[in-house]
């Protein structure tokens, strides 16, 4: 199971890559939102997926789930709420304030 979600991850870490490498501030916005979605999934994965009772201690049960990779993914979810919420905020002042949104002509070159 492991080997299939790190697949994912890697293939959410390409996709995102290459959004954020496109002239479109969106494509770009995206690009952050998957790479930030493939860090949630490598971080899972990392922790290693144990099935186990919760972290209560109780007579009898041996096995626990560790708690670390779900309380490091809530915080990178928050962290990565806020980061695409101010990716988009930028994004859309930028293409109000320009009228466009197309990363060449923000640079000033002339795109053709």
């Amino acid at each position: 199971m492991e080997i299939i979600i790190s697949i994912l991850a890697g293939v959410l870490f390409a996709v995102g890559i290459y959004n954020m490498l496109q002239k479109q501030l969106l494509r770009i916005a995206i690009g952050t939102g998957l790479v930030s979605h493939a860090a949630h999934l490598f971080i899972l994965t990392m922790g290693e997926l144990k099935r186990g009772a919760p972290p209560i201690i109780k007579e009898g049960i041996t096995e626990y789930t560790d708690p670390l990779p779900q309380a490091l993914i809530l915080t990178s979810i928050v962290i990565s709420f806020g980061v695409t919420s101010v990716v988009l905020v930028l994004a859309y002042r930028t293409i109000t304030e320009n009228d466009t949104d197309n990363m060449e002509q923000l640079r000033g070159n002339k795109y053709e």
